[in-house]
């Protein structure tokens, strides 16, 4: 069993992916490289201590092994994955930032929602804001979902997400790490980690990505990996769309919709475009008041003459915003020339 050998070689080299490469390629497996390496490490104590939490491992040459990833460049030797990791169907990765706006949180929701209801893997990092938000989204669209961990297998960060993550295995989905139990946390194991949100999806989608953001580097990863960069755009000025709008201006296509992503990879499916029809009534129901009312409408004010409700109104406000068909000064709303 090879899995156990590659554990052991891992908790010891620190997950470090050069020097696990070298010793692969020196002595051909797993167990042989354990054998002559003459570690410490017991591999049978800590193969247990993995199925104490229902993991196992996917080595890179094993048929499971998601065949996304294992195309990318620097391919991760081997994966610790808790749940079902299912790569038969379509997969697109949502990411954004942790300190997302409520506006911002709704469309990463909105969005994973549709998709998983199309029958789209979500991938995400498991992270507050932009993160937390697409895995919920998933989960309300009745999908499933991927956690993609800059921790062990056996350690949910930020903690406030550990009932997410029971959630997210309980509904048939996964959670994904590159570090065995016991591994010190690193701030810089979170950037390795998004190569890895990136090599398992089809595409990602950008919401609310700042100056500096983490998703900017997953971004990068995906570009190197041949995957489509999908971007909600954002206000010029707006501090949390500074890094988006940097992307659309490098080449990255500008979504309004689920829709727009489905298209663009040829995954256009009834579900989707029934939710958009919905989507487009909702959205002609708020053009329709602004055009009775002929003057500048708040949101509260507009919540009241939709009898809608508040996150919805936000969300679809946005998209309006964002499709040019309204414009947005002081919290006050007016149609666009």
């Amino acid at each position: 069993m090879q899995e156990k050998y590659y554990n052991a070689l891992a908790i010891i080299y620190k997950s470090n992916y050069s020097k696990l490469q070298k010793i692969l390629a020196r002595y051909g497996d797993w167990q042989t490289a354990w054998q002559s390496e003459k570690t410490t490490v017991d591999p049978d104590k800590e193969w247990k201590k993995l199925q104490s939490i229902d993991a196992n491992i996917l080595l890179n040459d094993n048929p499971n092994f998601p065949k996304l990833l294992k195309e990318i460049p620097l391919s991760p030797l081997g994966i610790y994955a808790r749940g079902i990791i299912d790569d038969r169907q379509p997969t697109i990765a949502i990411v954004g930032t942790r300190k997302a706006t409520p506006q911002g949180k709704e469309m990463a929701r909105s969005f994973a929602r549709s998709l998983a209801k199309a029958g789209i893997t979500i991938v995400s990092g498991l992270a507050m804001g932009i993160d937390e938000s697409a895995h919920r989204g998933a989960l309300d669209g009745g999908g499933k979902t991927v956690a993609v961990l800059g921790t062990p297998p056996d350690y949910i960060y930020p903690r406030q997400n550990a009932k997410l993550a029971e959630e997210i295995l309980e509904n048939g989905g996964g959670i994904i790490s590159e570090f065995p139990i016991g591994h010190n946390y690193y701030p810089a194991n979170f950037l390795i980690r998004n190569r890895i949100i990136s090599g398992l999806s089809s595409g990602i989608l950008i919401i609310e990505a700042p100056e500096r953001s983490g998703s900017l580097a997953t971004a990068r990863f995906a570009i190197e990996q041949n995957r489509e960069v999908f971007v909600i755009p954002g206000g010029i000025k707006a501090p949390y769309y500074q890094g988006s709008n940097r992307l659309l201006k490098d080449g990255a296509a500008l979504v309004t919709s689920p829709d727009d992503i489905l298209v663009a990879l040829n995954m256009q499916m009834p579900e989707i475009s029934q939710q958009s029809h919905s989507e487009n009534s909702e959205e002609q129901k708020i053009i329709s008041i602004f055009k009775q009312s002929k003057g500048n409408l708040s949101a509260q004010e507009l919540l009241v003459l939709s009898a809608g409700n508040p996150q919805e109104l936000n969300t679809l406000l946005t998209m309006l915003v964002i499709k040019g068909i309204i414009k947005e000064s002081q919290g006050i709303y007016s149609l666009c020339n």
